[in-house]
């Protein structure tokens, strides 16, 4: 389908990468990885014909369809969901001709043309449309509000509808889940699996990666190297290619001794037994990759924190809102020493706000925020990065909070961070958003906090610098709030979870895979209100009977989702074995005379795992379209 032989790509002196052959089939599923400059975007805008190779040759088959996410939204006045149908190409030419038709009073075009509307599914593309918004977060009110009138991050939100609205073969995302929230990741993944095409995904977030990849095409020094299997077992494969390199060693056992000291500090004070062993886990997965990232450039850490205020903060009987909407109301919560909190809730439920009131840069309409003195915040936000002086370098930015730092001394920090030689003195207006998020946490590090407030620090983050962050985090001595759609970086920094939802926060009983089936249950609840009202349904027979029914129905979705995670596992099982199995296949010494039975045997083997990835991929997929028609996904 896409054929890549001897390839090599440059972007100006520098060799991106060079002599790369690949077969792209359909229903493949890769993940492309690199450090941030290695070339992962070039690779895309090669498929997609806007670069060409400089040796070797890239080809496609004709007439492929190729979905990709555009990087810009025109200010329309096009209704949101007008726009996202506008992804269908064929659908809105066959629109067009049937419009033509008509005036025409052509029956014979109309007959063929309503036919062909009938097979692409085009009698149905609105509904199809209208989930794809509800899905990423769009209310059905905003489906006919304008593209202009939504801000930044939301037109990215319709672009990556627009883009899953086509009916591709191959389907291009670029860090599709930087603007989302986790309600929203979450449901992007569960759609992608159920994608029938090819799949070229870019992203640092190794969750989303595992659920959603079966290969891995992985760029560094100029090389694409393939490894079968998801991110995780390309992280294992690529630990012990680097073990082998006696340069690192000694780095990469300090990385475990750290790993291992922790992981025993926090079983020593574990209380909470389904989030403390999902977390203990987390992080014993965590101690066997560490040594796949120890030629990392990255290297920081927070400085102790001494005497700790106790609480640091406090918000007591705290509401806030904006105009005649309630956000959060009779909010009491106390921040105390060494509180490692993230915070879940549905998109627009108040995570960032409460964030703010936090950090000081929301008043309460009622109630007061304490700060205790002594009490140092760090606060990271988005907005943050855009309040840079774009003229100032690295160094500079640092002068700003300590004007008797030295040069020597801020360019040695900024080090551990990579902003290293000129870079370090550099105006930051040529910086990527990476960056410019790097040098924001960066200065934050540097003010020594007790409290961090973090509100989505991983966006623009390569996975080598969200590594860093959670070793980081992992050893901050503070207090910490999180809000994250990483999942893995909730993991295994957070020791507790707060629900933000219906104007409260309050401590949410469970894990990450808990809060997926709450909110499927929102979704499902929310359907039941929505429907039209009944005479008789308030009865109390009629409410007892409504809540038998809904019980029934939370039920029945958790044993489906409970099976769809057996499935789930299966299937990394399966793949795993088969990436064994191909690697044993791989061995030229296998092929010898002498070796003819255990070929016949591994051979055998490898057609037994093909056919059980195939029935447990279906089954998986049945199950998958069953849950997603139960809420209406």
């Amino acid at each position: 389908m896409i054929y890549f032989e001897n390839v090599t790509l440059r972007r100006g002196k520098k060799v991106l990468f060079q002599d790369f052959s690949l077969t792209i089939h359909p229903k493949d599923k890769i993940g492309i990885t690199g450090a941030n400059g290695t070339g992962k975007s070039s690779l895309f805008a090669l498929i997609l014909g806007k670069l060409e190779e400089d040796k070797g040759e890239f080809r496609t088959q004709s007439k492929l369809t190729i979905s990709h996410v555009a990087q810009e939204t025109p200010a329309l006045d096009m209704a949101a969901v007008d726009y996202v149908l506008q992804g269908d190409a064929e659908l809105c030419v066959l629109e067009k001709q049937i419009a033509v038709a008509e005036t025409k009073q052509d029956g014979m075009a109309l007959t063929q043309l309503h036919e062909r509307m009938d097979t692409i599914g085009g009698y149905q593309a609105r509904a199809r449309a209208g989930q794809l918004l509800n899905g990423l977060g769009f209310t059905a009110e905003q489906e006919n509000n304008p593209v202009q009138s939504f801000s930044g991050g939301w037109r990215m939100r319709l672009n990556l509808a627009q883009a899953l609205m086509c009916r591709s073969d191959v389907l291009l995302l670029d860090e599709p889940t930087n603007h989302l929230d986790l309600e929203a990741v979450l449901w992007l993944e569960k759609w992608l699996k159920s994608y029938q095409g090819a799949l070229l995904l870019i992203s640092h977030d190794r969750e989303f990666l595992d659920s959603t990849v079966s290969s891995i095409a992985h760029i560094e020094q100029g090389k694409i190297n393939m490894y079968a299997g998801n991110y995780t077992a390309f992280e294992l494969r690529r630990a012990e290619q680097l073990a082998l390199q006696q340069s690192l060693f000694e780095k990469q056992q300090r990385e475990i001794a750290h790993m291992e000291s922790f992981i025993t500090r926090f079983k020593a004070k574990a209380t909470k037994a389904k989030q403390a062993q999902s977390r203990i886990k987390a992080l014993e997965r965590m101690e066997k990759i560490t040594s796949a990232h120890v030629d990392s450039p990255f290297f920081f850490s927070f400085k102790s924190v001494n005497d700790l205020p106790n609480p640091l903060l406090q918000l007591q009987k705290v509401s806030f809102g904006y105009a005649d909407k309630l956000i959060l109301e009779q909010i009491s919560v106390s921040l105390l020493p060494q509180d490692r909190i993230g915070l879940l809730g549905p998109n627009g439920a108040g995570k960032s706000t409460l964030m703010k009131l936090m950090a000081g840069e929301l008043a309460p309409k009622v109630g007061k925020c304490v700060a205790s003195k002594g009490l140092n915040i760090g606060y990271f936000a988005q907005h943050q990065l855009e309040q840079l002086d774009e003229t100032s370098s690295p160094v500079q930015h640092l002068f700003e909070l300590n004007p008797e730092l030295s040069e020597k001394e801020a360019r040695l920090y900024l080090g551990g961070f990579a902003f290293n030689g000129d870079m370090a003195l550099e105006p930051i207006s040529g910086f990527s958003g990476g960056e410019k998020a790097r040098l924001v946490l960066a200065m934050l590090v540097f003010q020594q906090p007790n409290l961090l407030l973090l509100d989505e620090p991983t966006n623009h983050l390569d996975l080598e610098m969200r590594h860093a962050l959670t070793l980081a985090l992992q050893s901050f001595e503070g207090a910490m709030v999180l809000v994250s759609h990483d999942r893995h970086l909730l993991r295994t920094v957070c020791d507790d979870l707060w629900l933000v939802a219906q104007q409260r926060v309050e401590p949410f009983k469970g894990d990450l895979d808990d809060y997926a089936v709450w909110l499927i249950e929102q979704r499902l609840a929310q359907q039941s209100e929505a429907q039209p009202s009944q005479t008789g349904e308030h009865t109390q027979a009629a409410r007892k009977a409504k809540r038998k029914e809904n019980a029934e129905k939370r039920k029945a979705l958790q044993v489906k989702h409970n099976k769809l995670k057996r499935l789930e596992q299966s299937l990394e099982q399966l793949h795993a074995k088969e990436a064994e199995l191909n690697e044993a296949l791989a061995n030229s010494d296998l092929y010898e005379a002498s070796e003819k039975d255990h070929l016949l045997k591994l051979t055998a083997e490898h057609g037994i795992i093909k056919q059980q990835l195939v029935e447990v991929e279906e089954a998986w997929i049945e199950l998958s379209e069953e849950l997603e028609g139960d809420v209406m996904l």
